[in-house]
């Protein structure tokens, strides 16, 4: 007898990455191993240098580059990726490491469907640096954050934090890394969530398995 997780119908996913794209390559390997029951259909920069790009080449996965000097506005710019990203019949949007910030629009095209990773423990430390902010602050907990997006940057609702600590000798790149491992543990876990109809986002709450989550979502120390 086949499995539910098999049953359920492949969820078609669209990456935006602006790098490295790490996390990406964890979502990756991680859908090789059959662990996600969803397809990267598609990755879409808004770099051109993004290595990312070079990894979803490396497994003939469809990539575009949207240059923001290609367009006269923000909102252009983000019509065209909508455009695209809705070729792909998309269930969900990854952002992994995407550097630009959505207009409001957009994210309301795609209300309740686009997933960001974010490397502070929401609400601290949102926007830039947040590795430094952290440390400079004298916290002893660092951490990453998992959450659906809505129109505020980093205050969409929050599905999976984990916690890393900081000690007093640290350096900023072991900090850097400690989290950097969580958000690669992490990412794979919430997409498969919402890949198998556990996870959903409704007027501006997250649930899993039913139950609304609480603030902080789902949390793993």
């Amino acid at each position: 007898m086949r499995s539910v997780f098999n049953r359920i119908m492949k969820k078609n996913i669209v990456v935006l990455i602006s790098g490295n794209g790490s996390n990406l390559q964890s979502i990756i390997d991680t859908i090789k191993r059959g662990k996600i029951n969803g397809e990267i259909r598609a990755v879409i920069s808004n770099k051109a240098s993004a290595y990312g790009l070079t990894r979803a080449e490396q497994v003939n996965i469809p990539h575009f580059v949207f240059s923001r000097k290609d367009y006269d506005s923000n909102q252009s710019m983000d019509n065209a990726i909508a455009q695209k990203i809705d070729e792909f019949n998309t269930d969900l949007i990854v952002l992994a490491g995407y550097m630009k910030i959505l207009t409001p629009e957009f994210t309301q095209h795609f209300q309740g469907k686009i997933l960001n990773i974010h490397p502070s423990l929401l609400p601290k430390y949102a926007g830039l640096h947040t590795h430094q902010r952290a440390m400079e602050a004298g916290d002893t907990e660092h951490g990453m954050s998992i959450h659906f997006v809505n129109e505020e940057v980093d205050g969409g609702p929050v599905v999976l934090q984990a916690k890393v600590p900081i000690y007093p000798d640290d350096e900023l790149d072991e900090v850097i890394e400690r989290v950097r491992e969580q958000e690669h543990r992490c990412y794979p876990l919430v997409i498969e969530w919402f890949c198998s109809n556990r996870l959903y986002c409704i007027d501006g709450k997250a649930y899993l398995d039913g139950k609304i989550l609480s603030k902080q979502g789902y949390a793993i120390d």
